[in-house]
Order: C-alpha cells, then sequence, then structure tokens
C-alpha cells in the first residue's frame, strides 16, 4: 500500500503496510499505579451500570413516572449505560496487566460508538431542557405540546441525529491510511489522538470534526442556555416561594447534569492547545464519573424518583422473601 506523509508527494512518498492494530498507552504520568485505579475505576463502572440500570426499571415499572420528563430520563439512563462501556472494559483488561493493543477495527468502533452516544446524549439535553421549558413556561398547554407523538420523534431524532454524527466522524477518520505509528496517546481512541497518526492530509477531517463536535455542541449549548433563561424569568414571576421552590426543583438536576456533561466536552474539544495528561483526566471524568453521578443526581434530588425507587424495591424485597 502506497502511503504518504503530509508534505506533498514530489517531496516524501514511501512505501510501507497499513496498521492493523494500534497501542492505547493509557493515562500519562500514572505508572505503579494500575492496581489502584483498577479498583476505583472498576466501582466507579459497576456503580454506574447498577445505578442506571435500577433508574432505568425504575421508570419503566412506576406508572406515575409515564411522563415526557422520565421517558427522556429512561433515555438518559440507557445512554449513561451504554457510554462508559465504550471504553472501560478494555482499559481495565490493560490495568489488570493485559495487553493494551486494539485492532484497527476495534479503534474504529470506539470512535463511532463514543461520539454517536455523546451526540446522542448533547441531543437529548437539548430535548429535555425544551421540555422543562414547556412545563414551566407553558404548563397549561404542556400535555398537548409535548405529548406522545412529540416525544417518541424528539427521541427518534436525537438516536438517529447521533448515530449520524458518529458515523460521518468515523468514516472522514478512517478512510485516511494508517501506515505508522500506531501509538494512542490517550486510554482509548478518540478523533483528536487518532487523526495525527494518519500519513496524509488531514484538514478534511479536522474541519469536519470541528463542525460537528464543536459547533454543534456550541449551538445545543445556546439552546439549552436559551430555554433555562425563559424558565428562570418564569420562575421569578411565581408569587408563592413555595411554588419557586417546586419549579426550580424540578430543573435543578438537569441543569446540574448539563453542567458536568458539556463542561469537559468544552475543554477537550475547545481548547487550543492540548495536554496528553489533562486530556485524559478530563475524558476520565467524562466517560467514568459523571455517568455515575446522574443516577444519584436524579434520585437524591428527585422525590418522585426516590418514592418510585422505594417502592418498586420493597416489591422486589417481598417477591424473593
Amino acid at each position: 500500500l502506497l502511503c504518504f506523509s503530509r508534505t506533498p508527494p514530489s517531496v516524501n512518498m514511501r512505501n510501507c503496510t497499513s496498521v492493523a492494530q494500534f497501542i492505547l498507552l493509557g493515562i500519562p504520568n500514572t505508572a505503579g499505579l494500575e492496581n489502584l485505579l483498577l479498583v476505583l475505576f472498576l466501582a466507579f463502572y459497576l456503580f454506574t451500570l447498577l445505578g442506571n440500570l435500577l433508574i432505568f426499571l425504575t421508570i419503566l415499572a412506576s406508572s406515575h413516572l409515564r411522563t415526557p420528563m422520565y421517558f427522556f430520563l429512561g433515555n438518559l439512563s440507557v445512554l449513561d449505560i451504554f457510554f462508559p462501556s465504550v471504553s472501560s472494559p478494555k482499559m481495565m483488561v490493560y490495568l489488570m496487566g493485559q495487553s493494551r493493543s486494539i485492532s484497527y477495527q476495534g479503534c474504529a468502533c470506539q470512535v463511532f460508538f463514543y461520539h454517536a452516544l455523546g451526540g446522542t446524549e448533547c441531543l437529548l439535553y437539548t430535548v429535555m431542557a425544551y421540555d422543562r421549558f414547556v412545563a414551566i413556561c407553558h404548563p397549561l398547554r404542556y400535555t398537548v405540546i409535548v405529548n406522545h407523538r412529540v416525544c417518541t420523534g424528539l427521541t427518534v431524532g436525537t438516536w438517529l441525529g447521533g448515530c449520524l454524527h458518529g458515523g460521518i466522524l468515523t468514516f472522514l477518520t478512517f478512510t485516511l491510511p494508517y501506515c505508522g505509528p500506531n501509538e494512542v496517546d490517550n486510554f482509548f481512541c478518540d478523533i483528536p489522538v487518532v487523526l495525527p497518526l494518519a500519513c496524509a492530509d488531514t484538514s478534511l477531517a479536522q474541519t469536519v470534526s470541528f463542525t460537528n463536535v464543536d459547533v454543534v455542541t456550541l449551538v445545543c449549548f445556546f439552546l439549552i442556555l436559551t430555554s433555562y433563561s425563559r424558565i428562570l424569568f418564569a420562575i421569578l414571576k411565581i408569587s408563592s416561594s413555595e411554588g419557586r421552590r417546586r419549579a426550580f426543583s424540578t430543573c435543578s438536576a438537569h441543569l446540574l447534569s448539563i453542567l458536568l456533561f458539556y463542561g469537559p466536552v468544552m475543554l477537550i474539544y475547545l481548547r487550543p492547545a492540548s495536554s496528553p495528561w489533562l486530556d485524559s483526566v478530563i475524558q476520565v471524568l467524562n466517560n467514568i464519573v459523571t455517568p455515575s453521578l446522574n443516577p444519584l443526581i436524579y434520585t437524591l434530588r428527585n422525590k418522585d424518583v426516590k418514592l418510585a425507587l422505594r417502592k418498586m424495591l420493597t416489591q422486589m424485597v417481598h417477591t424473593t422473601g
């Protein structure tokens, strides 16, 4: 296979073989801490799976939670089960002292599912902000505007939009030739660490990546801020303090989740200069820590979810007992 460097073919052209696998270098400056990190990350990962599964099953089993807000929350729980599963299992393997290599196809799958699920979650947070906007600013028309058909359409749209987003980025990234080096300076494959390894011009992939990741993220974040600005003004107009407290409590959990999701994303993809160690730490927060916090945020701050969860667990105890 003929592979070209970033310089013009007339200047530098060489014969080389296509890369069959990549080597994950892991988190920089953590040598000797593998066992500690394994225990810590495994605990977070298991808590993420169990917590989000409990939230999803609670919403599914409780008739009181069959509203648009909890329908979207159930989708968020599913995303928070799959999203950390993109990178965590492979990371656990090499923290146990096993191979750090990942196949070319496996690396492409990580990039696709990471951006497809991340894009879906980004869009879903925007939809959830719109849902809260309608519920608080137009309460009398809420059931008409956000009906079952609209909920289904918005949810399907977020998943399809996320898959399209991930598919475009993966196609542009992995149609480039990779002929060495093959060391990925992170604990999983992502566009910022894979693209520099290509031995061809990456300007198109970088431009589309910037548009898809940065611009889409900023547009979604702007729409969310717009929704919550309108919500804040509507809450301040409520005459009773109890009414303001209840209105704010329905949005505070969602707003906290948004800050935890968008903060790491903007730090990774919007910074002009990158630092491998800092990027890895931020990715750990985004991939492992944040998905584990959502069950706590939505159960500790949501009375309806706590009651439904307690009822479901009580029924399970009685059934098994």
